[in-house]
């Protein structure tokens, strides 16, 4: 059972990359190629239409909380500062554990769907700390380094949004339609926050875990 979740936590993260680079253009500016429309047809319009709206909530929101990444990482960068951060990891994970208990979202869910949070901030981090060692005059100074504590306070701020817009749809995340509608949602993320190659990448791994499927 844990294998058969695992594989369809990567196919979903695969298949909503594929679809979200798809639109991705050639860089931070590229319009969205070919997005989906929204569901609207058919007798049952009213649900799709509530089910892509929840969706495409968590999608942007997980959108938001991605974009902190280059903060963190500007903040870690040349300070020694390790981007994996097991205790920080453990009291993100437990205090979404707590919210989720308090709104009535599923706990195990929520952890799930954070744990891909947290793994595809670390993909961005990763990949801006590569860049800037190749590239040491795009790195960011001491004086441009932002304050990681003030960093976290935003995405405390966007976790709780997170884990309400997780309580607020188990039945579009349950749903054999949510990994065709996430896609289309991630798509239109990425089309409205203009995310680069890079950003879109980690919306993918950021969205592995939202479909119950």
């Amino acid at each position: 059972m844990r294998l058969t979740s695992y594989a369809g936590r990567l196919f979903t993260a695969g298949a909503v990359s594929v679809a979200l680079l798809a639109g991705s253009g050639s860089g931070s500016g590229g319009a969205v190629a070919a997005a989906p429309a929204r569901p609207s047809a058919g007798a049952s319009a009213d649900a799709s239409a509530g089910s892509y709206a929840r969706l495409h909530t968590l999608a942007d929101l997980a959108a938001r909380r991605l974009a902190t990444a280059d903060l963190v990482a500007a903040a870690k960068y040349g300070t020694g500062s390790p981007i994996d951060d097991p205790a920080r990891e453990k009291q993100v994970l437990d205090d979404v554990a707590r919210q989720a208990r308090e709104v009535g979202a599923d706990p195990e869910a929520t952890v799930r769907i954070f744990r891909d949070q947290i793994e595809a901030n670390k993909v961005v981090q990763r990949e801006l700390h590569r860049r800037w060692d190749a590239h040491p005059s795009q790195a960011p100074g001491p004086g441009e380094r932002p304050d990681l504590g003030e960093v976290r306070e935003e995405i405390n701020r966007v976790n709780r949004l997170l884990v309400r817009g997780i309580a607020e749809s188990p039945g579009a995340r349950a749903a054999a339609s949510c990994r065709g509608v996430l896609a289309v949602a991630g798509v239109r993320v990425r089309g409205e926050r203009r995310l680069d190659v890079l950003h879109t990448v980690g919306l993918g791994r950021a969205l592995a875990s939202v479909c119950a499927a």
